[in-house]
């Protein structure tokens, strides 16, 4: 009998532990980044975003008169203010939009949900940008961002190029990486966490993969990563390179060096010339 009660004490505190960790995770500290667009010389337009779920995303339009959009997504867990120096890169060619991802910055909501609600939040974003007249959209995201992007272009035609820098291929692989420390435990620890992500979130959060919605894609596809990236490692880049396999436009740029987020010489412009090729001509 003993034995039996110290199984549901050792059930009752591996559950516990995983609930700690799943809030942990979906509710980090947030990065404040104190910089503003007029630091770049930007004329940024504040504006919110209405969510299918009744939040409000903050963002800032960068406008350039007659020219292709493109949505500047930011990663876990900083804010828009992290994407000034592309958009500024940007400017000369390009409108932006720079989005503030639900829970994170000045947007509304309680938890981010790793591209599950984050998907149909980009989609109103792309419907702002409709009404504003724009009609030729391009996506660019770091980290969560990029995975955000690669997967909601999977479902909406209406972005025409998407540029990913470090996005995760698959969460179930990024959480097992990350709790690696934990050895066997680390496997039902991720699935208990995306068991309670189905509760608190209301569906699951890991599928589809990046990955998975990579292999769908047949518009123009810039994937960057770092092979020293020490938060989303260089493997998730090769799962997502196989997805692309098919896809003529996939194009790569991997960094030999560089910590997560680093952009080495030159990035700017590449990334500048990517959309360049396929959204401003188009």
């Amino acid at each position: 009998m003993k034995l039996f009660y110290y199984s549901l004490l050792v059930i009752a505190g591996f559950l516990a532990m995983s609930l700690a960790s799943f809030w942990l995770t979906v509710r980090p500290p947030r990065l404040v980044i104190p910089v503003h667009p007029r630091d770049y010389n930007l004329q940024a337009e504040e504006v919110t975003i209405p969510t299918d779920d009744g939040l409000r995303l903050s963002a800032w339009l960068v406008p350039r008169a007659a020219a292709p959009a493109i949505i500047l997504l930011h990663g876990y867990p900083a804010e828009k203010a992290d994407l000034l120096p592309l958009a500024a890169a940007l400017h000369p060619y390009f409108t932006t939009l720079l989005v503030d991802l639900r829970y994170f910055g000045k947007s509304a909501g309680r938890a981010t949900t790793f591209g599950f609600r984050e998907r149909r939040d980009l989609r109103r974003a792309i419907d702002f940008l409709g009404a504003r007249g724009f009609d030729r959209v391009g996506v660019f995201g770091f980290s969560l961002g990029g995975a955000v992007g690669i997967m909601t272009a999977a479902e909406d035609a209406r972005i025409r190029a998407v540029a990913a820098y470090a996005p995760f291929a698959d969460l179930r692989t990024l959480g097992h990486e990350v709790y690696s420390f934990l050895w066997v435990l680390k496997y039902p620890l991720v699935e208990a966490m995306i068991l309670w992500a189905r509760l608190f979130l209301g569906g699951n959060i890991s599928r589809p993969s990046p990955a998975t919605a990579a292999a769908t894609l047949s518009i123009p596809v810039l994937l960057i990563h770092s092979r020293g990236d020490e938060q989303i490692a260089f493997g998730h880049a090769e799962l997502l390179r196989r997805a692309l396999a098919r896809n003529p436009d996939a194009e790569f740029h991997f960094i030999e060096r560089g910590r997560h987020g680093e952009f080495d010489r030159g990035l700017d412009e590449r990334i500048t010339a990517f959309f360049k090729e396929h959204l401003a001509g188009r």
